[in-house]
């Protein structure tokens, strides 16, 4: 019968929830897609409901609706999304965890790693964050931790890529 290595086993990474949380800058970009979604479609129902007489409680109760949606995915979901998104980067492994409702947790090891890179679109660079983006060959192998500070996944890509050139043979 095979043994199953002990949790703390260095050569073995655990399953485990990672250290470090994302920029608190995060809650902000998270709130921005359903503030410039949800406020002209609320906006819109309004209107449509003033306008349209024949339309008036339809429109009543979307906006409303659109206005509840808004304020949930604008409110409660960047704190509940901040809570769980972690990562980590230890000797052997990246971790990553995220989800809301769903948690999904990845480890990959540094051996393993092909391709490192970041990326931020318009609004990351205003508010100076960044994705980190750790892919190995296995389409399943893909850890993607947004919210970090830009400089920092610069930095962490940077390390990561000088990491896994230690390992010349072929993970795959």
């Amino acid at each position: 019968m095979e043994s199953v290595p002990a949790p703390d086993n260095p050569l073995h990474p655990t399953l485990r929830e990672p250290v470090n949380q994302v920029d608190p800058r995060a809650k902000t970009l998270w709130r921005i897609g359903p503030l410039i979604l949800g406020v002209p479609a609320t906006i819109a129902a309004i209107v449509v409901a003033v306008v349209v007489p024949d339309a008036r409680w339809g429109a009543t109760l979307a906006a409303i609706a659109l206005a509840l949606l808004t304020v949930f995915y604008t409110v409660v979901v960047p704190l509940w999304r901040y809570r769980f998104h972690r990562w980590e980067v230890s000797e052997d492994a990246v971790y990553a965890q995220s989800g809301w409702f769903v948690r999904h947790r990845v480890i990959i090891p540094i051996a393993r790693i092909q391709v490192v890179d970041t990326e931020a679109g318009p609004l990351e660079q205003l508010l100076k964050l960044g994705k980190l983006t750790v892919t190995t060959a296995s389409s399943a192998g893909t850890i993607h931790i947004e919210g970090l500070d830009a400089e920092l996944a610069r930095a962490t890509a940077s390390d990561l890529t000088i990491r896994t050139q230690a390992f010349t043979d072929d993970a795959t």
